[in-house]
């Protein structure tokens, strides 16, 4: 991968470690990272983006690596994890940004694209769709659908424990995740026929290496991430749900109307969670260009690097 710098920023009351790329009078380019994933995530488009001349930013999110990890899990909502990415924006002296999420990355990055319509001049989600303010928490639905019956948002909701059992073995952790989400995958991770009080990824099998799409040296720092900051900040992203629509209230009915891009595996298994949404999109992003990537997971920038990077390098050719 080309050569970074790295910067801890003093924005929004937390420190927040920034990694950078490409020439310094490139245009931004925010990449957000995704759960439970890193900056290093984005190393083939960190790379491919700066050989265009792109000015790359790639943030350690609140609660990852070296970024502060507050212990409120308050502290992680959806407005005030925007609020770390609008402050340093601003102390960066950026006017306009394309704004790139994957995962937990892409509701932050659509909700910038709402909040800052000035900055934000074009927008990507990839893996998580927009659909607009729901009508209710989602999570509500979820306690409704899933009473007896696991399902991992819910299993995130108990403190203490979620972020216990995936800090028993880091490495292992990350291996049954990966493999669990891949377009390999024998068996999502998120939706399993067990007891609601069961734990998450006990009945997982260990596949003993990380897929074929993250070698030993990015696996390394997967795992060294979390082994800085643990997994109390990034689980606290799923204790929000109430919280986000409390919060994102004021933008109930409003549209993303700035370029857009959504891209998505074949096989993610959020797809099939998400299809209501995906559907819905066009109504509530009415300038939105979807692609589907075949015989591809969820960790799509991963696992599929170059039809992502030809598919953003073209969107943001065309429209930054």
């Amino acid at each position: 991968m080309c050569p970074t710098e790295h910067q801890m920023l003093d924005v929004n009351g937390i420190r927040l470690s920034l990694h950078t790329a490409g020439p310094q009078d490139g245009r931004p380019v925010w990449l957000l990272h995704g759960f439970p994933e890193c900056w290093y995530s984005w190393r083939h488009q960190i790379e491919a983006l700066a050989a265009m001349g792109y000015h790359v930013h790639v943030p350690e999110m609140r609660g990852y690596g070296e970024t502060s990890a507050p212990n409120d899990p308050g502290a992680y909502d959806l407005i005030t994890l925007c609020a770390d990415i609008q402050a340093a924006m601003q102390v960066l002296g950026h006017e306009q940004v394309a704004m790139i999420g994957h995962d937990w990355g892409a509701p932050v990055a659509w909700h910038l694209a709402l909040l800052e319509p000035k900055r934000v001049k074009v927008v990507c989600g990839m893996s998580v769709p927009f659909g607009g303010r729901p009508k209710r928490p989602a999570i509500e639905v979820m306690r409704e659908l899933y009473q007896d019956r696991f399902h991992y948002m819910l299993y995130f909701q108990k403190p203490g424990l979620a972020e216990a059992e995936m800090a028993e073995d880091i490495p292992r952790t990350m291996r049954v995740m990966m493999h669990g989400m891949s377009g390999t995958a024998g068996g999502s991770t998120l939706v399993q026929d067990k007891p609601a009080d069961a734990r998450w990824l006990d009945d997982r099998i260990d596949p003993g290496s990380p897929p074929a799409w993250c070698p030993p040296e990015a696996f390394e720092v997967y795992v060294k991430t979390f082994q800085q900051s643990g997994f109390h900040g990034p689980v606290s992203w799923y204790r929000n749900f109430e919280r986000n629509w409390e919060r994102t209230a004021g933008l109930a009915g409003q549209k993303i109307l700035q370029p857009a891009l959504f891209l998505i595996g074949d096989q993610d298994p959020v797809g099939e969670l998400e299809a209501y949404t995906i559907k819905k999109m066009p109504a509530v992003v009415p300038l939105v260009e979807q692609h589907v990537l075949d015989d591809c997971g969820h960790w799509i920038q991963g696992e599929k690097p170059q039809q992502v990077n030809e598919l953003l390098l073209a969107f943001l050719h065309q429209h930054y």
